[in-house]
């Protein structure tokens, strides 16, 4: 999982999406009018679904609008790979220059921003080299939904010591008892993982036998397929597969695929395979792995050429993941009207310059360049207002002429803005005037045309941003959908929720008890609440299209006017 850098900050950032990462940074003008306003700029584009393998090609040619595949046909070998191989598997295209993203994440959480259905889980369990990132594969690519996770049980290996270290450099250490996994990490990271919450990943090295500094970070999961020569033999374990499925394949197939492997990809010689082979991987399977089998729902013979077995299995998730759908949208349309507004909403004083302004950039007659300027000027006092609530502690400080003056600082490790994209990066500018050095992050949250849900398609967060204070920009707020949405993906990178501030030119007021009612800590701050919202959930008397108006575009007529940060 690859980072990216920063843009248009200094500090260093690293994509915390489970997959989600884009090939190359974003890049952001200064100048709106000098940057593309479409969604190609991220590399981002609305496709039909189409779940892109590891050694896919990265040409499109051949794409036509939608893509015909035979989910369960034999596919290409894996990779060679030296390290553990815990990924997410998001469905998406990759070219030379950008990653695109062809279908999001709906919502996880209910109109109270609770976590509603948790990811399903299925455990894959078999012998060493039998197959069971075969099936895996198989599986993610048949599945067709978004975000699906592949954790394998080798990323979480114990750290040897010293001398661990020896025996294993001389095949002489048993990394197929249950002693050699940390069952502990192993439970605490697929118990988060299964909650929707993000986690880290260890890197296990198989060269080195030990862990790499740098952990994979993971987050968005709708399905989980775990997989482990062990992945049964926990009772905690067991606990959270809501599927079990054993690899069976013949121990003389298993042996010559262990050969290969090792030889080709761990760079081991064949007396050391198979020394290692009859002292500890045979006897292991016969005592800890083959009588889990017991514990399993389905047997898969073949493994991965079971096709029959294979169909079985992917129906059997669908039907399950049909049962946890749910929506949010049309609940929140039809919730909390005639309710006073809430104490946590705070509205910039209308002062003769701020209504002055207003009704440059609610005029449907005003030109873009006066729509930009005056939305910045807007933006700035927005800015400026919300630091105003940002916690401070006293301090002295010691003047030029030796003088003490006593005065306020920020009390907290420092600050975050995150934009909900396209619209909200309008607001970047604006903050990074007046907070020097700040970090940015990146929500990308559009609507499903069929469903009319809010969906996540794409994030880009700082790291170790739980220790911030996050500042949350969206140029208009309507229904609250999407600022819900990007509030608990917050939240699921352990941002609290006291720290979180939503900052918008224009709410309505659905919107505003929308997120209060569900995130009662987190601080709404505005310039102007209107008070309806029409049947297509377009603010009245409202702004118009704000993404439009400002980067000068027209959205296509079969793109909702809400997937701009307009009335979302």
């Amino acid at each position: 999982m690859e980072t990216t850098s920063s843009s248009g900050s200094k500090a260093e950032e690293q994509p915390t999406d489970g997959g989600m990462e884009a090939d190359r940074s974003m890049s952001r003008s200064d100048r709106p009018e000098e940057r593309s306003p479409l969604l190609s700029d991220l590399g981002l584009c609305c496709l039909p679904v189409f779940n892109s393998s590891e050694s896919g090609d990265d040409s499109l040619d051949g794409l036509s609008n939608r893509v015909p595949r035979c989910p369960l046909t034999p596919s290409l070998s894996p990779q060679k790979r030296t390290t553990s191989q815990s990924k997410t598997e998001p469905p998406l295209l990759r070219t030379d220059k950008r990653t695109i993203y062809t279908a999001g994440r709906p919502p996880w959480y209910n109109v109270t921003g609770t976590t509603f259905k948790e990811a399903f889980v299925i455990g894959l369990c078999g012998g060493s080299a039998s197959g069971k990132t075969t099936v895996a594969n198989k599986i993610i690519e048949a599945l067709d939904v978004p975000w699906v996770v592949l954790l394998s049980m080798d990323s979480f290996y114990k750290v040897l010591n010293k001398e661990e270290q020896e025996l294993a450099a001389k095949n002489e250490y048993n990394f197929d008892h249950p002693d050699a996994f940390d069952f502990e990490l192993l439970v605490t990271v697929l118990r988060k993982l299964k909650k929707g919450k993000s986690i880290k990943v260890p890197v296990y090295d198989f060269t080195s036998h030990c862990r790499r500094k740098e952990w994979k970070t993971v987050y968005g999961a709708n399905v989980v397929i775990f997989e482990g020569i062990l992945a049964f033999a926990n009772k905690e374990l067991l606990k959270l597969l809501d599927m079990k499925v054993f690899v069976d394949t013949d121990s003389d197939i298993r042996l010559i695929r262990r050969l290969k492997r090792d030889i080709s990809q761990r760079g081991r010689d064949i007396s050391g395979i198979i020394k290692q082979y009859n002292k500890f991987v045979k006897p292991a399977f016969e005592q800890y792995i083959e009588p889990t089998v017991q514990s399993a729902d389905i047997v898969v013979p073949r493994g991965g050429e079971n096709f029959v077995a294979l169909d079985l299995i992917v129906q059997h998730v669908h039907s399950q993941l049909e049962k946890r759908e749910i929506t949010v949208r049309s609940a929140l349309a039809s919730a909390h009207q005639g309710q006073p507004l809430p104490k946590t909403l705070s509205v910039m004083e209308s002062t003769p310059q701020v209504r002055g302004m207003h009704t440059i950039i609610r005029n449907k007659e005003t030109n873009r360049d006066e729509f930009i300027f005056y939305s910045k000027r807007l933006m700035r006092l927005l800015i400026e207002h919300a630091l105003s609530f940002l916690p401070l502690k006293p301090v002295s400080v010691e003047t030029p002429q030796g003088g003490v003056y006593d005065g306020k600082r920020l009390s907290g490790k420092r600050i975050t803005g995150v934009s909900i994209l396209r619209a909200g990066e309008t607001m970047e500018q604006a903050l990074m005037a007046v907070c020097k050095d700040i970090r940015l992050g990146k929500i990308l949250i559009q609507t499903n045309h069929d469903t009319g849900e809010p969906e996540l398609h794409y994030l880009r967060l700082p790291k170790d941003i739980s220790e911030d204070y996050v500042i949350l920009m969206d140029s208009t707020v309507s229904t609250g959908a999407a600022a819900l949405m990007a509030v608990r993906v917050l939240l699921d990178h352990d941002v609290a929720e006291d720290k979180i501030f939503l900052l918008s030119l224009l709410m309505a007021e659905m919107g505003v008890h929308s997120v209060a009612y569900a995130f009662p800590k987190v601080r709404i701050i505005t310039t102007a609440v209107d008070k309806e919202v029409n049947d297509q959930f377009h603010i009245i008397p409202g702004i118009g299209n704000f993404g439009d108006r400002y980067f000068g575009t027209d959205a296509p007529s079969d793109w909702c006017e809400s997937d701009e940060g307009m009335d979302f």
